[in-house]
């Protein structure tokens, strides 16, 4: 094979990498999608793995290979919810992550934190919703439910430390109280009363959580 032949043997292979990737994130995006809109109407209970593969034109086999379930398809709804907008280029928690490093003061991170959660809410909230509502019928639900409670309390306790290690902080507040208080308004319980029920705008509801946040804590 000549020089010029492998390098278009590459070009081939990388291209056909490339092709097989999308292919595979737009199966999973359709799926996605079926199972939201089965699991927003019909509700988690009443959807089945087998409506949803009808709905997406994929087989059952397919859903249960790529995501084991139903309690796999609401984590990957959750996780796709969690990237935020995708106009954005990154993942909303990367964005929040890097405002831990790169914020020059409290105030300045957690109204950045308030931004994403406004940003996020609207996505993941309705989903955690799902969950806690059919918890008391569902193990599998309740044990999801659970688990990304403690993901995302594990997550409060981070940005507590990095506020911590700012010393912006109130005295006398300790990371505990502030994972807790930075826990309660990221909560899609407070997502559900104030913008769902009560019809605040996005932009209302994100100037409350940053100021309700800084008045706790800074």
């Amino acid at each position: 094979m000549s020089v010029t032949d492998a390098k278009r043997s590459v070009k081939r292979r990388t291209y056909d990498a490339r092709g097989r990737q999308a292919a595979a994130a737009q199966l999973q995006s359709t799926v996605l999608d079926a199972a939201w809109q089965l699991f927003s109407v019909d509700g988690y209970a009443a959807t089945t793995i087998e409506t949803i593969a009808r709905d997406a034109a994929v087989s059952t086999a397919t859903i249960y290979k790529g995501f084991g379930g139903k309690p796999g398809l609401v984590r990957a709804l959750v996780t796709r919810a969690l990237r935020g907008d995708p106009a954005a280029g990154r993942a909303a928690e990367a964005r929040s992550d890097a405002a831990r490093d790169e914020a020059p003061d409290g105030p300045t991170l957690v109204r950045t934190w308030g931004a994403l959660v406004a940003e996020v809410s609207p996505r993941v909230s309705p989903i955690l919703l799902l969950l806690r509502d059919v918890a008391g019928q569902d193990s599998a639900a309740a044990s999801l439910f659970d688990e990304l409670e403690r993901d995302r309390r594990t997550r409060m306790a981070e940005n507590a430390r990095a506020l911590d290690h700012i010393g912006a902080l109130r005295p006398g507040t300790s990371r505990a109280e502030a994972r807790d208080v930075l826990w309660f308004y990221s909560a899609p319980d407070l997502f559900d009363v104030l913008v769902q029920r009560g019809c605040w705008s996005i932009r209302r509801y994100s100037s409350f959580v940053a100021d309700a946040m800084i008045a706790a804590l800074l």
